[in-house]
């Protein structure tokens, strides 16, 4: 198998009245997977930068980025894809999101803003994205994960 380049890739911690804005990242709904809102690192701009535009290209949400909470890195197997993500406590001075709002790539069709039990019952990635939301700790890793098909 042919080794690829790791893709980096910024994600937002971003709570507003102890709720966490996640999104789904699967055109036209094909998975239940949720995941926080980002993506990948343009050459050139810095990782916050990045996470700003990718986060308002998601959601038409405007945030604030503060400081790394989490790295986070995947891969598959079979493809040989792999990612590493750095995940950054955010804030937004205006939380709403606009229905009407659409992703410009349209890969994200839906977002949402869920309770820490509400996300206990969602299929998300990473594994510890919840505990790093609602919990207070520092910046944590979260060991290499093969994706499951």
């Amino acid at each position: 198998m042919r080794h690829k380049t790791p893709r980096i890739a910024t994600r937002a911690v971003l709570l507003h009245q102890d709720r966490l804005l996640l999104v789904n990242a699967w055109p036209d709904g094909k998975s239940d997977l949720w995941c926080a809102p980002g993506g990948g690192v343009q050459i050139g701009t810095s990782l916050p930068d990045n996470l700003a535009r990718e986060v308002h290209e998601e959601t038409g949400v405007h945030i604030a980025v503060g400081a790394p909470c989490l790295i986070n890195e995947f891969h598959d197997p079979k493809s040989g894809f792999h990612q590493i993500e750095v995940f950054f406590r955010c804030s937004t001075p205006d939380p709403e999101i606009d229905p009407a709002w659409r992703d410009p790539e349209g890969v994200v069709t839906d977002r949402r803003w869920v309770t820490e039990p509400e996300a206990r019952r969602l299929r998300l990635k990473p594994d510890s994205l919840i505990d790093v939301a609602f919990g207070a700790g520092g910046l944590t890793y979260d060991p290499l994960e093969p994706i499951q098909h």
